[in-house]
């Protein structure tokens, strides 16, 4: 996991929307869609919930 998709997913799990992600990173709606998509691929998820419950079992989000 690369330091700027932790940094989304800690977002993620603070309830923050793609747009607000976005704007918070100063980067682009794909952009940010890009980094989601290769979390839910490197931790074997398909939601944003079952992404935040796996980052927290793996220890990504302490």
């Amino acid at each position: 996991m690369t330091a700027r998709e932790l940094e989304v997913l800690r977002l993620l799990a603070s309830d923050l929307s793609g747009p607000e992600i976005s704007r918070h990173l100063s980067v682009s709606l794909n952009t940010v869609r890009t980094h989601i998509k290769s979390i839910y691929l490197k931790l074997e998820v398909s939601s944003r919930r079952a992404a935040v419950r796996r980052a927290a079992e793996l220890g990504f989000l302490r």
